[in-house]
């Protein structure tokens, strides 16, 4: 297959890593405080920040995933992101004005001035490992198709790792110069690059099929492709309203409220109602996203005439080696490199604050203010995009364990961190011990539930004992992991003695 690569394509690629480099280094030529580092100077126009939040959750995986899911499917997805707009409108009006009382830059930060340092450090903690792990994982993904570029003019064994080389140095070379400030900026630019490559993607498909679009839309009609409701009530099946609605709306409310990686890009808004304009309106821009990219897999189902793939990922990148033409081609695999950069540039950032913010200046007692404070907040942002980039070199193969894995740790962490914070809104009675052993339960039954499948598979003889387990939809997850912790958290509070003044979320808080 990389025989289909060309010169132009690999001209292209290079002209876009090194551009957007270029640019990211020179749009954050000047940083004058960490504050600057990691929120911009809460600076950045609404616009910016709805864009960035679209960038920052489409990786590579989703770009060449979603058209898969209507090629074996239908578009029953979109109802899974219907949910994703309510739960951003209830973090809107519920975490996020407490994020901008407390002119705070970590979002775990506002949970200590409800339960105790003890607790910021450790949802901060959660968040850095799985994030960490499930990033490298992308840039491992991602390194594919530029080692399919590559490859002819290098041994192979050296094309895997001296793509994962190149894209993830890159990468860490601008968001280390520039902070928060590149990262939103060229976002811009990389969610542009990915949606322009999927609307190119539309019109050559339209363009292979005799009778366009019209013809393709008549075909996944007669077939029940274009279905986009199913009322089925049951907890196996993902895509239905029942899951979509509700488990999509928590799965947001944990992504979007609980996430450092969104929440800082909201924290760099000029005000609350920008921050408020930019989470609501970027769930509309993802839901007509993935209804570009469900329209690319229904045309290829009539294009490939529903021929059987391996895996649904497969077919998608089938498309664009075997079909797209040269230079567009090279594009194509930069949208997929600039998909996966944007969350990585992200990634670095959000994880850098984290540190920064939740871990050293507490233990230190310095001052966000202090320029030694800055100085650090790089060093970790350097040595965080290194771990990312070395930690992606020790996966040998896609589909690995390793790498099943470490994509789904959000699914079980996700509901852990939302009912922490649901601790603190809405049970007044509990305490620190009781949100972190909450925390605790919910991240561990959840994991459990998780990777029950891998686990049936490993030993056949558990499918009787948890197959109940293994086919609950991952819609679910982050909904039952809240459920969990909230409990458990409740039930500890009967424990000790109710306090004598209702606790809040405060205004005064170290950020």
């Amino acid at each position: 297959m990389t025989g289909r690569f060309a010169l132009v394509d690999l001209l292209v690629l290079l002209a876009y890593l090194i551009g957007t480099t270029i640019f990211g280094m020179w749009i954050g030529r000047s940083q004058r405080s960490a504050t600057d580092y990691f929120v911009a100077e809460r600076a950045i126009p609404w616009w910016a920040v709805l864009f960035s939040i679209v960038a920052s959750e489409t990786s590579a995986l989703t770009f060449i995933s979603i058209p898969g899911l209507a090629y074996i499917g239908d578009l029953g997805y979109l109802q899974v992101v219907m949910g994703y707009i309510i739960g951003r409108i209830a973090v809107s009006y519920t975490l996020l004005p407490r994020y901008f009382e407390g002119n705070l830059v970590t979002a775990y930060a506002l949970l200590e001035t409800r339960f105790g340092l003890t607790t910021r450090r450790f949802t901060s903690i959660v968040f850095m490992g799985t994030r960490g792990l499930a990033d490298a994982v992308r840039v491992f993904a991602t390194a594919i198709p530029v080692a399919l570029i590559i490859g002819p003019a290098l041994p192979e064994r050296y094309a895997m790792p001296v793509s994962i080389l190149v894209l993830g140095l890159l990468t860490v070379l601008y968001t280390y110069k520039g902070g928060m400030k590149t990262v939103v900026w060229t976002e811009l630019i990389q969610a542009s690059i990915y949606v322009f490559g999927g609307i190119m993607a539309v019109r050559l498909i339209g363009q292979s099929v005799d009778g366009g679009w019209t013809t393709i839309l008549d075909r996944a009609g007669a077939a029940n492709k274009t279905q986009l409701i199913s009322w089925y009530t049951g907890f196996d099946r993902p895509h239905t309203m029942f899951a979509g609605i509700l488990g999509g709306a928590f799965l947001a409310m944990a992504s979007h409220g609980a996430d450092q990686l969104i929440v800082q890009r909201l924290l760099s808004s000029r005000s609350l109602a920008d921050a408020r304009r930019a989470l609501i309106g970027s769930g509309f821009v993802v839901f007509a996203q993935f209804t570009l990219f469900l329209m690319v897999g229904l045309g290829l189902w009539v294009l490939f005439e529903g021929r059987p793939f391996a895996a649904a990922d497969q077919i998608f990148p089938t498309f664009i080696i075997e079909k797209m033409p040269h230079g567009l081609l090279g594009l194509i695999v930069a949208a997929i490199v600039a998909a996966t950069m944007s969350t990585h540039s992200g990634t670095i950032n959000a994880l850098a604050a984290a540190t920064t913010h939740d871990i050293y200046l507490p233990l230190t007692g310095r001052s966000p203010d202090d320029p030694q404070t800055l100085k650090v907040g790089k060093l970790f942002a350097l040595i965080w995009g290194l771990a990312l980039t070395f930690g992606a070199l020790l996966f040998k193969a896609q589909g690995t364990p390793v790498v099943v894995i470490a994509l789904s740790i959000a699914s079980f962490t996700y509901g852990g961190l939302l009912g922490g914070f649901f601790l603190g809104l809405f049970w007044d009675r509990a305490n620190q011990r009781d949100a972190i052993t909450g925390m605790s339960v919910g991240i561990a039954v959840m994991g459990f539930i998780v990777f029950a499948k891998q686990l049936i598979a490993a030993y056949p003889a558990l499918a009787g004992p948890l197959g109940g387990f293994a086919s609950i939809a991952w819609p679910w997850y982050v909904l039952i992991g809240t459920s969990l912790t909230f409990a458990t958290g409740v039930l500890s509070s009967f424990t000790h003695p109710a306090p004598t003044v209702a606790p809040r979320f405060t205004r005064d808080v170290r950020s």
